[in-house]
């Protein structure tokens, strides 16, 4: 004699082929195991109720509350008619016609009735991390589909084959995931549960993800313990309180006079990096500025992983603004995509202290030879042993945001509608 666990049974392997007959065997099922309930689905089956039922429940105001009856059931409950055996009756059963299939002639056959039918269940839980979250999902019967980032079905998205649980990441810094930001350390996407590998049904679901990270200033304090025993004071104390830096990219005209949402190609811009606080200890520099069209299809790099620009034709260094060592620019002209009129940009920006040591850039110039220019966009900083210090204890109280670049690293994403100079309508309206 031999027992056999599994988290498996009827209603998890329904609509598929792995349930089968042993006459050798005795199947017992558990009907209170604990199951996903946070977002359910129900089928209705038109024109049948029950015969028999585990519970009925009197004056239940409305089918949505006997919907919340049978998901809130002590036991599993797996389907529920409301007010076809009486006015504002609710009936809850364990079954559903997937363990059904042994009993004979289990319905009563009713015109005007319905039978809601659980169809799947999800527990979705969402895990904030440094440079990521992670949708983790676990469904009451197996699933075979997908689960992407809406809008990214190819490019940021998990395949999933007959499982019970399965998870997406989303890197803040990952592109192809889109994860917004919205307001300082609040990081939100959409996520779809696809149930067909290829194309979207009315089974399928959508839920909005939302990491909140406290980026509120923390007082940093070290105490150095001279270990004298007695009422004798530790001999230094420093506090000091350190800002977590506010970053805005904005899209400007060349002289950084006037914000801009929309422009010509051609027309003479700026990219603009600015600490908010004048008065913060932080300065910045810039990497991995990728411009991206408005469709999710094209992307081109501006400024590379060492901060250069990769065609000075297109846009130029990222230098300090005369006014301010809070403030970087770059200068570009106006440009688009063929496929889209909108234009986002997209850089990573990481504050240091006291002051960011630019990179050596080279460049072709028009005759061809390598000629060499400064770029604020280095990866190591200048710091000393105390700044240093202050640095680490800052990042552990501020956003944690890549994937796998310095652990203070910010995404700014903005965006630009820029339209051509072709004039193709004002061609057709002559």
């Amino acid at each position: 004699m031999t027992c056999e666990l599994s988290d498996m049974d009827r209603i998890t392997l329904a609509g598929s082929s792995a349930f089968q007959t042993n006459d050798g065997a005795d199947y017992l099922e558990n009907n209170c195991a604990e199951e996903p309930t946070k977002l359910c689905e129900f089928k209705r089956l038109s024109g049948r109720i029950l015969k028999t039922v585990d519970s009925v429940y009197q004056d239940v105001a409305s089918v949505d509350e006997c919907r919340e009856l049978c998901l809130s059931s002590p036991y599993r409950c797996h389907s529920y008619d409301y007010g076809d055996t009486g006015d504002m009756v609710c009936r809850l059963s364990h079954h559903s016609r997937a363990t059904l299939s042994d009993i004979q002639d289990p319905y009563l056959d009713v015109p005007e009735a319905a039978t809601y039918e659980l169809s799947s269940c999800y527990n979705v839980s969402i895990e904030c991390r440094a440079g990521d979250m992670i949708a983790k999902i676990r469904t009451s019967k197996l699933f075979d589909g997908k689960v992407y980032a809406k809008g990214s079905p190819n490019s940021c998205s998990v395949d999933v084959k007959n499982s019970l649980e399965f998870e997406l990441r989303m890197g803040y810094q990952d592109i192809d995931c889109n994860v917004r930001q919205n307001g300082l350390g609040r990081y939100l996407n959409d996520v779809v549960i696809q149930h067909h590998d290829t194309i979207v049904t009315s089974s399928d679901l959508g839920l909005a993800v939302t990491c909140q990270y406290d980026l509120t200033n923390k007082t940093v304090s070290n105490d150095v313990d001279l270990d004298v025993t007695g009422d004798i004071e530790p001999a230094l104390s420093e506090e000091v309180v350190v800002d977590s830096p506010n970053v805005v990219m904005k899209i400007t005209t060349r002289d950084g006079s006037e914000m801009m949402r929309t422009a010509e190609v051609g027309d003479p811009l700026a990219l603009r990096f600015e600490i908010l606080d004048p008065q913060s200890p932080y300065e910045i520099f810039v990497r991995e500025l990728v411009a991206m069209d408005g469709v999710d299809s094209s992307e081109i790099t501006l400024i590379d992983a060492r901060g250069c620009p990769t065609d000075h034709f297109i846009m130029g260094p990222i230098y300090k603004s005369a006014t301010s060592g809070k403030i970087l620019l770059s200068h570009f002209d106006a440009f688009k995509f063929p496929s889209s009129e909108m234009v986002q940009f997209r850089a990573l920006v990481t504050p240091c202290m006291p002051t960011c040591e630019p990179v050596q850039c080279d460049q072709d110039d028009f005759g061809g030879e390598l000629r060499s220019m400064v770029s604020y966009g280095r990866k190591r900083r200048s710091v000393n042993a105390t700044t240093s210090a202050l640095m680490d204890a800052a990042v552990r109280h501020r956003r944690e945001t890549t994937r796998q670049a310095p652990q203070d690293d910010m995404l700014l994403v903005q965006s630009i509608q820029i339209t051509d100079k072709f004039g193709f309508e004002k061609q057709q309206g002559a």
